[in-house]
């Protein structure tokens, strides 16, 4: 199958559109500014012939590609986000393209103390004689998730152009969001109408994620007992300092972010704000099983009890908010919706790997929605920071993937 690709010319399109996500703002989208990049897909998705194409009042944009067949199929859907992340710049991204890539360290050209060094980032050696997207070091790229929202729209447009093409009916849905947790908060997917799903936001090249994280959300509130400091001696019980001796009891060499791997389980402080009186600790909980969230939860909490006992006129709040769960419960209830990804996978000339992400996507919320929705690879590296780059070839390879899956499901029909 010969593909015109032009995932290139859209992903260098739709990075200099700012789409930066704002976990303070109670609005939907969280920035106005991530409209901007919904309405250029729009116009793209109707140039192509899809009519249906539009943009709702919370930013989701949602497509329909009529089926091509008589058979019955179920309707799928391809899924990305549009907006990047809050921990870096997405204001005047300058995507550099380092054509047939040498295999040596990468010199950002406007900050030379960026360096993407080939010790750091081994998936580099894979790419050699590849083209190498990254930026010019002053920003992040958006590679997460704009070379999954490239990659589908540029199978829409194949699939558009060859009609002879046989698939059923296909959903495409881009989500504002996703990088602050709201990514799927107000999709309608009575109206998407899809029976299974797939996100486009995966890393490595070949990789489809059917297991991702549990995850909780914990805020822990310190009353404690504020006085002048002049006159504090055996009175003022700082909610400040209780907090800060909280956060130091946690295990330095388990249990962080920072010294866990694979399916191990962690409990991360995200953020202290408050004064004297109280503070609030916000914490992100993770495990692969609902059991080990628990027991994570369950030393948190007795943690911060045996804090507080040491502080008699201090009291403390812990509050749990479920935020996903582990898609892996829902998926393996229909192994077709990661089998066809695999063979599709295949099809593209490239060696499957079923993997678990440490993380979430909008498809863990998916598909307790009622959308199964495994993650297949968008080719997205070191994401969330300036050293972000992603490899035209494998961009490519995703592209071919979207198509070919929307076959096989035809033809398994």
């Amino acid at each position: 199958m010969k593909i015109n690709y032009t995932v290139t010319e859209r992903f260098l399109k739709y990075v200099k559109i700012d789409t930066q996500s704002d976990p303070n703002s109670p609005t939907c989208p969280s920035t106005e500014k991530q409209k901007n990049l919904a309405k250029v897909l729009v116009d793209e998705l109707k140039e192509m012939g899809i009519e249906d194409a539009h943009m709702d009042e919370n930013g989701y944009v949602y497509a329909t590609i009529e089926s091509t067949t008589a058979k019955k199929v179920p309707v799928i859907c391809f899924c990305s986000h549009m907006d990047t992340s809050p921990d870096s710049s997405g204001t005047n991204v300058k995507p550099q393209v380092h054509s047939r890539y040498d295999g040596r360290d990468i010199v950002l050209p406007a900050d030379k103390t960026q360096i993407i060094r080939v010790s750091e980032h081994p998936s580099l050696l894979k790419q050699i004689g590849n083209d190498i997207i990254t930026t010019d070091g002053t920003t992040l790229l958006g590679a997460d998730n704009k070379a999954g929202v490239a990659e589908i729209m540029d199978a829409a447009h194949h699939l558009m152009k060859h009609p002879e093409l046989k698939h059923g009916t296909i959903k495409i849905l881009f989500t504002p969001d996703e990088e602050i947790g709201r990514g799927a908060d107000k999709a309608d997917l009575k109206k998407l109408g899809a029976d299974y799903g797939y996100t486009i936001d995966g890393e490595e090249l070949g990789h489809i994620e059917n297991e991702t994280f549990s995850a909780d959300g914990v805020t822990i509130t310190i009353n404690g007992v504020s006085t002048h400091p002049g006159f504090a001696k055996n009175k003022m019980q700082s909610a400040i300092k209780i907090a800060s001796d909280i956060v130091a009891a946690l295990p330095k060499d388990k249990m962080s972010p920072e010294s866990t791997e694979k399916k191990e389980p962690f409990v991360h402080p995200v953020s202290i704000s408050g004064g004297i009186e109280k503070t609030v600790l916000q914490f992100i909980i993770r495990a692969f099983d609902e059991e080990s969230l628990k027991t994570q939860e369950d030393f948190l909490k007795n943690l911060t009890g045996s804090v507080i006992k040491n502080y008699p006129k201090t009291t403390f709040d812990f509050v749990v908010k479920e935020q996903y769960r582990n898609m892996k419960q829902v998926l393996d209830k229909n192994p077709s919706i990661v089998n066809n990804a695999l063979e599709a996978i295949k099809r593209a000339g490239i060696e499957p790997v079923l993997s678990s992400i440490r993380g979430g996507t909008d498809g863990s919320r998916f598909s307790y929605m009622g959308l199964p929705c495994p993650n297949i690879f968008a080719g997205e590296h070191a994401f969330h920071s300036k050293l972000e780059w992603v490899s035209v070839q494998d961009m490519e390879k995703a592209v071919a993937t979207i198509i070919h899956l929307s076959m096989i499901w035809e033809e398994n029909s």
